[in-house]
């Protein structure tokens, strides 16, 4: 009976020790993830100001002479915040034609910000919500609250247990999304279908989380960024949840 008592102890003990070394590595790899939100979106924004000056000179004497659109959005711990963005559509949109769905050949999209969107600059301003801490570099997409609450609500109540990132696995499974959508016969029934997959895709990453994760979704954003066509996510996560449709 000792003994029992005594392997009870000890399995106590291991199991305190392993939730221990669990908290210590989640606590390691958030602070290593900060750090490496605030060199990249550093990094960036003087990389990238050839790009950004030039867009914001545009955006100032065209369209609608709008700079950057802030609109909130589900963030960290389903608190509301403020997202960057070019602005690339006219005013009141959300008010107009199709709401919060945007297609490929949207009237409501300024000519400049067809550009802005097709090449994902207009989500170049996102880098300010990195260095201030309401985003990061790699995590769930942050979403209007119309679209959020399309995630099943076991989703909903954990997809933002991390923060919300400028790309991620949903973003690059989905990419073309403005243009799936776009090529439905039904556009809003579309929309409505991605989201649950988009939620299980985002619960594989929350269980996959680690550095090295993250590092090959900044690669794979930026080369698909060069080659939009190519197929390297699945080669490099070979265990992603099977795409329904």
């Amino acid at each position: 009976m000792y003994d029992v008592y005594l392997l009870l102890i000890a399995g106590c003990a291991d199991s305190t020790t392993s939730n221990i070394e669990h908290r210590t590595s989640k606590k390691m790899y958030k602070l290593a993830k900060r750090m490496m939100d605030i060199l990249i979106a550093s990094l960036a924004l003087i990389i990238l100001s050839p790009i950004l000056i030039p867009s914001i000179i545009i955006l100032l004497f065209t369209g609608e002479h709008e700079v950057f659109y802030f609109q909130k959005r589900i963030g960290y711990k389903n608190k509301v915040f403020n997202i960057w963005k070019f602005a690339t559509m006219v005013k009141d949109s959300p008010n107009m034609g199709t709401g919060e769905i945007t297609l490929r050949n949207d009237p409501r999209v300024t000519k400049f910000g067809k550009f802005l969107r097709i090449s994902k600059i207009n989500e170049l301003p996102q880098i300010v919500n990195v260095i201030t801490g309401n985003m990061s570099i790699v995590g769930p997409r942050p979403l209007m609250e119309v679209s959020f609450k399309l995630y099943p609500e076991n989703v909903q109540a954990v997809i933002y247990n991390c923060k919300p990132g400028i790309t991620g696995i949903g973003s690059l499974i989905f990419r073309d999304e403005e243009k799936i959508v776009s090529e439905a016969e039904d556009p809003k029934a579309m929309y409505v279908t991605i989201y649950p997959y988009k939620g299980t895709l985002e619960l594989w990453y929350q269980k996959k989380a680690s550095l090295y994760t993250d590092i090959i979704i900044v690669f794979l954003t930026a080369w698909s960024i060069v080659f939009p066509k190519n197929k390297l996510t699945t080669k490099f996560f070979t265990d992603l949840p099977v795409r329904p449709f």
